[in-house]
Protein backbone atom coordinates (compact mmCIF):
# COMPACT_ATOMS: atom_id res chain seq x y z
CA UNK A 1 0.00 0.00 0.00
CA UNK A 2 1.80 3.54 -1.21
CA UNK A 3 1.29 6.48 0.94
CA UNK A 4 -1.22 8.20 -1.23
CA UNK A 5 -3.33 4.91 -0.85
CA UNK A 6 -7.01 4.65 0.42
CA UNK A 7 -6.62 2.90 3.94
CA UNK A 8 -9.64 0.64 4.15
CA UNK A 9 -10.60 0.28 7.55
CA UNK A 10 -13.37 -2.23 9.10
CA UNK A 11 -14.92 -0.26 12.17
CA UNK A 12 -16.46 -2.98 15.07
CA UNK A 13 -18.20 -1.01 18.18
CA UNK A 14 -21.34 -2.14 19.91
CA UNK A 15 -22.89 1.57 20.10
CA UNK A 16 -23.99 3.03 16.59
CA UNK A 17 -23.19 6.47 18.16
CA UNK A 18 -19.30 5.15 18.09
CA UNK A 19 -18.93 4.04 15.12
CA UNK A 20 -20.75 7.01 13.50
CA UNK A 21 -18.13 9.10 15.65
CA UNK A 22 -15.10 7.16 13.94
CA UNK A 23 -16.77 7.40 10.14
CA UNK A 24 -16.73 11.46 11.26
CA UNK A 25 -13.22 11.42 12.27
CA UNK A 26 -11.89 9.88 9.49
CA UNK A 27 -13.64 11.38 6.78
CA UNK A 28 -11.68 13.05 4.16
CA UNK A 29 -8.27 11.67 5.63
CA UNK A 30 -8.25 9.32 3.19
CA UNK A 31 -9.80 6.39 4.61
CA UNK A 32 -12.35 4.28 3.45
CA UNK A 33 -15.03 2.34 5.80
CA UNK A 34 -15.37 -0.73 4.08
CA UNK A 35 -17.72 -2.41 6.62
CA UNK A 36 -19.03 -2.18 10.26
CA UNK A 37 -19.99 -4.48 13.11
CA UNK A 38 -21.47 -4.72 16.13
CA UNK A 39 -20.50 -8.02 17.31
CA UNK A 40 -17.75 -10.13 17.72
CA UNK A 41 -18.54 -12.89 15.41
CA UNK A 42 -19.64 -10.17 12.24
CA UNK A 43 -16.76 -8.48 13.01
CA UNK A 44 -14.18 -11.42 12.36
CA UNK A 45 -16.47 -12.25 9.12
CA UNK A 46 -16.30 -9.08 7.78
CA UNK A 47 -12.60 -8.71 8.36
CA UNK A 48 -11.82 -12.37 6.66
CA UNK A 49 -14.17 -11.23 4.24
CA UNK A 50 -13.11 -7.40 3.23
CA UNK A 51 -9.15 -7.71 4.36
CA UNK A 52 -9.07 -4.29 5.75
CA UNK A 53 -6.07 -2.54 6.48
CA UNK A 54 -6.85 -1.49 9.99
CA UNK A 55 -9.63 -3.15 11.78
CA UNK A 56 -10.94 -0.92 14.83
CA UNK A 57 -12.46 -3.14 17.20
CA UNK A 58 -14.38 -2.29 20.66
CA UNK A 59 -12.83 -4.37 23.72
CA UNK A 60 -16.28 -4.48 25.03
CA UNK A 61 -17.99 -5.80 21.90
CA UNK A 62 -20.15 -8.22 22.47
CA UNK A 63 -19.05 -12.13 21.77
CA UNK A 64 -15.31 -10.74 23.03
CA UNK A 65 -13.55 -8.08 21.18
CA UNK A 66 -9.93 -9.77 22.05
CA UNK A 67 -10.93 -12.76 21.16
CA UNK A 68 -11.86 -11.12 18.13
CA UNK A 69 -8.69 -9.34 17.76
CA UNK A 70 -6.96 -12.06 18.21
CA UNK A 71 -8.95 -14.34 15.66
CA UNK A 72 -8.38 -11.43 13.15
CA UNK A 73 -4.55 -11.25 13.63
CA UNK A 74 -4.25 -14.79 13.21
CA UNK A 75 -6.16 -14.78 9.90
CA UNK A 76 -4.88 -11.84 8.47
CA UNK A 77 -1.57 -10.96 9.79
CA UNK A 78 -1.66 -7.78 7.22
CA UNK A 79 -4.61 -6.47 8.88
CA UNK A 80 -3.55 -4.18 11.75
CA UNK A 81 -5.83 -4.36 14.75
CA UNK A 82 -6.50 -1.52 17.12
CA UNK A 83 -8.89 -1.87 19.96
CA UNK A 84 -11.13 1.16 21.88
CA UNK A 85 -11.73 0.74 25.37
CA UNK A 86 -14.00 2.26 27.81
CA UNK A 87 -11.39 1.12 30.51
CA UNK A 88 -7.85 0.59 30.61
CA UNK A 89 -7.08 -2.40 33.11
CA UNK A 90 -4.46 -4.59 32.84
CA UNK A 91 -5.84 -7.31 32.23
CA UNK A 92 -7.51 -6.65 29.20
CA UNK A 93 -5.05 -4.56 28.29
CA UNK A 94 -2.16 -7.54 28.74
CA UNK A 95 -4.83 -9.70 26.74
CA UNK A 96 -5.04 -7.86 23.84
CA UNK A 97 -1.22 -7.19 23.44
CA UNK A 98 -0.75 -11.45 23.46
CA UNK A 99 -3.56 -11.42 20.92
CA UNK A 100 -1.74 -9.15 19.03
CA UNK A 101 -3.28 -6.20 18.39
CA UNK A 102 -0.78 -2.79 17.41
CA UNK A 103 -2.78 -0.48 19.16
CA UNK A 104 -5.37 0.01 22.46
CA UNK A 105 -6.73 3.38 22.87
CA UNK A 106 -8.79 5.08 25.04
CA UNK A 107 -12.56 5.35 23.58
CA UNK A 108 -12.32 9.33 25.22
CA UNK A 109 -9.26 10.38 22.84
CA UNK A 110 -9.01 13.50 20.74
CA UNK A 111 -10.83 12.04 17.62
CA UNK A 112 -9.14 14.59 15.59
CA UNK A 113 -5.50 12.64 16.45
CA UNK A 114 -7.24 9.17 15.73
CA UNK A 115 -6.26 10.05 11.40
CA UNK A 116 -2.82 10.27 12.27
CA UNK A 117 -2.51 7.66 14.91
CA UNK A 118 -3.65 4.74 12.30
CA UNK A 119 -1.34 5.95 9.70
CA UNK A 120 1.36 5.34 12.37
CA UNK A 121 0.41 1.63 12.98
CA UNK A 122 0.40 1.48 9.40
CA UNK A 123 4.01 2.20 9.47
CA UNK A 124 4.71 -0.05 12.23
CA UNK A 125 4.46 1.80 15.26
CA UNK A 126 2.29 0.49 18.46
CA UNK A 127 -0.08 2.86 19.53
CA UNK A 128 -0.67 3.41 23.17
CA UNK A 129 -1.50 6.46 25.33
CA UNK A 130 2.12 6.82 27.70
CA UNK A 131 -0.25 5.89 31.07
CA UNK A 132 -0.20 2.30 29.45
CA UNK A 133 3.10 2.01 27.76
CA UNK A 134 4.06 2.80 31.61
CA UNK A 135 2.79 0.03 32.55
CA UNK A 136 3.92 -2.52 29.69
CA UNK A 137 7.42 -1.62 30.72
CA UNK A 138 6.93 -1.94 34.23
CA UNK A 139 4.97 -5.34 33.52
CA UNK A 140 8.32 -6.50 31.65
CA UNK A 141 10.68 -4.98 34.43
CA UNK A 142 8.69 -7.54 37.47
CA UNK A 143 9.20 -10.26 34.66
CA UNK A 144 12.44 -9.73 34.51
CA UNK A 145 12.95 -9.64 37.84
CA UNK A 146 10.84 -12.91 38.33
CA UNK A 147 7.48 -13.98 38.34
CA UNK A 148 6.11 -13.35 41.57
CA UNK A 149 7.51 -9.35 41.41
CA UNK A 150 4.51 -7.56 40.49
CA UNK A 151 2.57 -9.51 43.91
CA UNK A 152 5.61 -8.13 46.27
CA UNK A 153 5.55 -4.97 44.59
CA UNK A 154 1.63 -4.55 45.59
CA UNK A 155 2.47 -5.37 48.97
CA UNK A 156 5.09 -2.47 49.16
CA UNK A 157 8.63 -5.04 48.73
CA UNK A 158 10.73 -4.60 45.65
CA UNK A 159 13.57 -6.98 45.75
CA UNK A 160 16.76 -6.15 43.41
CA UNK A 161 17.33 -8.88 40.37
CA UNK A 162 19.80 -10.57 42.25
CA UNK A 163 17.21 -11.26 45.55
CA UNK A 164 14.72 -12.16 42.88
CA UNK A 165 16.71 -14.45 41.52
CA UNK A 166 17.68 -16.08 44.12
CA UNK A 167 13.75 -15.77 45.12
CA UNK A 168 13.51 -18.31 42.10
CA UNK A 169 15.48 -20.36 42.83
CA UNK A 170 14.43 -20.84 46.40
CA UNK A 171 11.20 -21.35 45.14
CA UNK A 172 12.19 -24.34 42.56
CA UNK A 173 13.54 -25.96 45.71
CA UNK A 174 17.72 -25.79 45.33
CA UNK A 175 19.74 -25.10 48.06
CA UNK A 176 21.78 -23.02 49.03
CA UNK A 177 24.60 -24.18 47.65
CA UNK A 178 23.05 -25.44 44.12
CA UNK A 179 22.14 -21.46 44.22
CA UNK A 180 24.99 -20.56 44.93
CA UNK A 181 26.49 -22.90 41.97
CA UNK A 182 23.54 -21.81 39.18
CA UNK A 183 23.99 -17.91 39.73
CA UNK A 184 27.88 -18.29 40.13
CA UNK A 185 28.32 -16.68 43.72
CA UNK A 186 29.73 -17.70 46.55
CA UNK A 187 27.03 -19.50 49.47
CA UNK A 188 27.86 -16.79 51.99
CA UNK A 189 26.48 -14.06 49.57
CA UNK A 190 23.36 -16.23 48.67
CA UNK A 191 23.34 -16.52 52.77
CA UNK A 192 23.41 -12.95 52.49
CA UNK A 193 20.77 -12.65 49.96
CA UNK A 194 18.29 -14.74 51.62
CA UNK A 195 18.65 -12.92 54.63
CA UNK A 196 17.92 -9.70 53.18
CA UNK A 197 14.53 -11.27 51.67
CA UNK A 198 13.70 -12.46 54.90
CA UNK A 199 14.02 -8.90 56.06
CA UNK A 200 12.41 -6.86 53.74
CA UNK A 201 9.30 -9.60 53.53
CA UNK A 202 9.03 -8.97 57.63
CA UNK A 203 8.97 -12.92 58.08
CA UNK A 204 11.36 -15.40 60.56
CA UNK A 205 12.75 -17.64 57.78
CA UNK A 206 13.14 -18.68 54.68
CA UNK A 207 10.58 -21.39 54.78
CA UNK A 208 7.85 -18.07 55.83
CA UNK A 209 9.16 -16.35 52.72
CA UNK A 210 8.25 -18.99 50.18
CA UNK A 211 4.77 -19.55 51.95
CA UNK A 212 4.21 -15.47 51.71
CA UNK A 213 5.50 -15.68 47.98
CA UNK A 214 3.61 -18.92 46.94
CA UNK A 215 0.44 -17.62 48.62
CA UNK A 216 0.27 -13.74 47.25
CA UNK A 217 -1.94 -13.27 44.06
CA UNK A 218 -0.21 -13.48 41.00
Amino acid sequence: MTEAATIRVLIADSDSATRSGVRLSLAGQGFEICAEAGDAPTAVAAARRERPDVCLMEVELPGDGIAAAELVTEALPRTKVVLLSSTADDESLFAALLAGVRGYLPKDMDPDRLPAVLRAVLQGEMALPRALTARVVDELRAARRGRHASALARRGVELSRRESGVLELLDRGLDTHAIARELGISAVTVRRHVSEIIRKLRVDDRAAALKLVREAPE
